[in-house]
């Protein structure tokens, strides 16, 4: 059979019914500023932009790299450009540029 004394005063019965009370306003406070609609909406929020962030982050990553590569190809270790491959890119470049000109002026004529 369980034993069912309580040794405690009705004032301390008191003090841990008050504490316990005040626990528990904490608790359901919080659960309220967790469950309101703005809160949750905050929430979303800030994980779409945590996503975004991220995206951004490996995108930047990636870019860069590849503009790593670039100016290895056409700059040597010491920095010079290196002539046998920007010569003949700027040639093309030129060349593009030249036709897309040729044509925008036989379309006006």
């Amino acid at each position: 059979m369980a034993d069912t004394s309580d040794t405690r005063t009705p004032a301390q019965i008191e003090a841990d019914i008050k504490r316990r009370r005040e626990v528990l306003a904490e608790t359901l406070d919080e659960i309220g500023v967790r469950v309101h609609p703005k809160t949750i909406v905050g929430d979303a929020k800030a994980k779409v932009v945590a996503n975004i962030d991220h995206t951004v982050g490996r995108a930047y990553v990636q870019v860069n790299r590849a503009v790593t590569e670039v100016r290895a190809r056409f700059v040597d270790e010491e920095g010079a450009p290196r002539l046998e491959r920007v010569v003949p890119v700027a040639l093309v470049v030129v060349g593009v540029v030249g036709l897309l000109a040729l044509g925008s002026r036989r379309r006006r004529d």
